[in-house]
């Protein structure tokens, strides 16, 4: 009698609601998509990716080269960057206004968790102005100066750049630093003054600062909230209007450049290319000119803020190729692609990155080597500045050496290590790239060259086969109020650093030069003068080349045995100091023996620290309860002996967990 089962009854019933009308007949409708703004790094629909409007691909021929912008937003850290970026893809209808949309850009966990931004990152907005439709290819990029790398890549994408300041807090070193970028690659820059919604905000004073320091007229600089998104409309007309359309020829054959690359694990290597001659559509052959290799081109789009495939991609455009690359060697960034048999001039690419810091990497357990090793691979594919070298140590086994460029760097690429790719690792204090000029003509031919790097201390040549030693140096800006000064001063001449230039930029602020030894700032300066300036002073450096240095290897010794992981290069004048810091650290870390243990820290064959790890000792008098003192005696002589006998064929082997204790930053410092 039944006609449906309780199931059957279920499935008509779903289908009878899901059918046209349904909805006319009070019934629920299936779900509809919802347009919230996606996790990071997930690739779920925003509002031009749903899926009805996935299917059609945009028409990227509509938008003639007079209609193209390319331009970057640079800035200090903490200047609202991410937040103007928000605001833009919200006016240009990129993405749905919500109180959820914050930091849209800053895709990577790391990002997230710091408020930091680390990778540039590229967004394709659509805006009308004055009845013409217009492509702006924005590129929001990182503010800290471990970074500058990002913004300089970036920067060659781009004619324009949006020069973004606090209202609050004014010009900063890195606001110094990126303007100069800016202006070195000749690109018109917008200036624009940020938080003016808040308390304490002085617009007049920071136009002031900008017309003095960058001699821009503070009639141009753009007065915006970017947070509550007060009059950031007159920013997209500015960069309509300041910022000059790219110089390309379509009519040219294909010339594009790669200048980021990231690496999905189903479809390899994903491209991001600024085209500046030709067009490039699926199913052309294109050619690397780094490797020779020919591709073909599986999908061209343009990110908005997420993926969207397009027909064709224009000069003048900037977007994404992916060309069935496998391996994250062949996607090198700076390399120029153009279309089989239709070769071209390459572009000139970037200059590639100095390391400014090096660290010894190694897997916590050596089963895990191989697979550190393919994250670490495809980790630099996505940070071109990171530079690898095999490394091996006899206490912690096969690793590498990494030169990153600078210590928030090498923290968010550890990070990123452990989060991405689920990696633990053995990170060793950071040390810096020395020089030395050989003497002998044996070693200049057996080196090769008369002036050698040495990334490892323990490769430190000895005097006697130098002429001398060069150590980095860096050309550092300080922006501080003046009550500060004197206390930094002081810091400045404690970390051996030399004045170079000190200037007032307005009644209370003071931008200070010195020229530092890089090993002197590299750990623990940026805390230093943040504890010292109550947080209010800001920290910027460019490379400055190498001075002569009074340079000593400082050996560790362990009852007179090298430990060659713990060799270290320091500066004559404090090799004592680090040193005794040094030999008290592993007395804390060592097991004690049953033998004493002397830790000494040595210049050449001079000892310069001890510390000693006591021994284990039995107590050989418990069975005398009186008697000859002659007899006690005997006993404790007899113990002496057998430790001095013990001290000679016992072997002190360092454990890996006291390696890490002493060979990792100490935070403590």
């Amino acid at each position: 009698m039944w006609t449906l089962s309780g199931r059957g009854w279920w499935r008509g019933r779903a289908l009878a609601a899901w059918a046209p009308g349904a909805a006319h007949r009070g019934l629920p409708g299936p779900p509809r998509p919802t347009t919230r703004q996606a996790a990071p790094g997930s690739r779920a629909p925003n509002r031009l990716s749903s899926s009805a409007e996935r299917q059609e691909k945009i028409d990227m021929s509509r938008f003639p080269v007079e209609n193209i912008r390319n331009f970057s937003i640079i800035a200090h850290v903490d200047h609202g960057k991410s937040t103007l970026a928000d605001r833009l893809l919200e006016l240009t209808g990129t993405i749905d206004k919500t109180k959820n949309n914050k930091q849209v850009l800053d895709k990577l966990q790391v990002e997230r968790e710091r408020g930091i931004t680390v990778k540039a990152q590229t967004a394709s907005l659509f805006y009308n102005h004055e009845g013409k439709q217009y492509l702006l290819n924005l590129i929001d990029t990182p503010g800290h100066v471990d970074f500058s790398y990002e913004v300089s890549r970036s920067l060659s994408a781009c004619q324009g750049v949006l020069l973004v300041v606090d209202a609050n807090e004014g010009i900063q070193a890195q606001t110094v630093a990126n303007f100069f970028l800016a202006f070195e690659a000749q690109l018109s820059v917008i200036p624009v003054i940020n938080k003016i919604d808040l308390k304490n905000a002085d617009p007049e004073r920071v136009g002031k600062q900008i017309e003095k320091v960058f001699d821009i007229p503070s009639d141009e600089c753009i007065k915006i909230s970017a947070k509550l998104g007060t009059n950031v409309e007159s920013v997209l007309q500015a960069v309509i209007e300041r910022i000059p359309p790219p110089k390309v020829h379509r009519k040219n054959p294909l010339r594009a450049l790669v200048f980021d690359s990231t690496f999905d694990q189903y479809r390899g290597v994903i491209a991001n290319v600024a085209l500046f001659d030709g067009v490039v559509s699926k199913g052309d052959k294109v050619v690397s000119a780094h490797t020779q290799k020919t591709y073909d081109v599986n999908e061209v789009g343009i990110l908005n803020p997420n993926e969207q495939q397009t027909h064709k991609l224009y000069a003048g455009q900037v977007g994404y190729l992916i060309a069935g690359m496998k391996d994250v060697t062949e996607a090198q960034i700076g390399d120029t692609l153009y279309l089989h048999k239709q070769p071209v001039e390459p572009l000139p690419g970037f200059k590639s990155a100095k390391p400014m810091v090096f660290a010894g990497m190694y897997p916590v357990d050596q089963s895990e080597y191989n697979n550190l090793k393919s994250a670490v691979d495809k980790l630099t594919l996505n940070d071109s500045s990171v530079t690898v070298h095999r490394d091996s140590s006899l206490a912690l086994g096969a690793g590498w050496r990494l030169g990153f460029l600078g210590l928030l760097h090498m923290e968010v690429f550890n990070q990123r290590l452990e989060q991405e790719y689920n990696a633990s690792v053995i990170l060793t204090t950071p040390t810096v790239p020395y020089k030395a000029v050989l003497s002998s003509a044996k070693l200049i031919k057996e080196y090769r060259e008369k002036e050698i790097t040495i990334i490892n201390p323990a490769q430190f040549p000895d005097k006697s086969k130098v002429t001398e030693y060069l150590e980095p140096v860096v050309l550092g800006t300080i922006i501080t109020p003046d009550e500060y000064t004197g206390k930094i001063m002081m810091l400045c001449q404690a970390r051996r650093a030399v004045e170079k230039d000190m200037m007032f930029i307005d009644q209370n602020r003071v931008m200070l030069k010195y020229l530092f030894p890089l090993n002197e700032i590299v750990v623990d300066f940026y805390d230093s003068l943040k504890s010292l300036s109550s947080g209010y002073a800001s920290f910027d450096y460019e490379d400055a080349g190498y001075q002569t240095a009074d340079l000593v290897k400082m050996d560790i010794l362990l009852n007179g045995n090298l430990v060659e992981e713990l060799v270290t290069v320091v500066h004559k004048d404090k090799a004592h100091s680090v040193g005794k810091a040094i030999c008290e650290r592993l007395k804390d870390s060592l097991p004690r023996q049953l033998f004493e243990i002397a830790v000494q820290a040595a210049v050449g064959s001079k000892i310069i620290a001890r510390e000693t790890v006591k021994a284990y000792r039995k107590n050989v008098l418990a069975k005398c309860y009186g008697g000859d003192i002659t007899r006690k005696m005997k006993l404790l002589r007899r113990q002496a002996e057998g430790k001095k006998k013990l001290r000679k064929v016992g072997n002190v082997e360092v454990p890996k967990d006291a390696f890490i204790k002493v060979l990792k930053k100490q935070s403590d410092k």
